[in-house]
């Protein structure tokens, strides 16, 4: 009688110990994937940040050759992938409360990523 009940667990065992593997791969795959997804975003955000970086650059220099009046300034640019949009602010503004001349602020975008530099001068 014994043997009748031991011929199938094989079969059960077997069963088992695959649903876990698949369960244990399935997981780290979808672990695997966040991470790609964050290292993706990363690199956009840093791609984003250089847009931003070159706005307040490119504000900084018009600003050397000629200062900023009390009228706000924009700039926006776009090509390739990146773009960037800059506004300087005269001090006393709002916008630029600790300035001693100016202020710029500039966000970089690309993608759906948006980052920001401001700039106090």
């Amino acid at each position: 009688m014994q043997e009748k009940f031991q011929k199938g667990t094989t079969l059960y065992f077997a069963i088992i110990i695959l649903s876990i593997l698949l369960a244990a791969v399935f997981s780290l795959g979808t672990v695997v994937l966040l991470q790609l997804r964050t290292i993706k975003g990363m690199g956009d955000s840093i791609i984003a940040y250089y847009a931003a970086d070159s706005g307040a650059e490119t504000a900084l220099y018009n600003g050397k050759s000629s200062p900023p009046s009390d009228i706000s300034q924009t700039s926006i640019w776009s090509g390739g992938f990146a773009s960037f949009e800059t506004e300087t602010f005269a001090t006393g503004t709002p916008e630029c409360i600790n300035g001693r001349w100016y202020c710029i602020s500039s966000v970089g975008k690309y993608q759906s990523t948006e980052r920001r530099v401001k700039i106090t001068r």
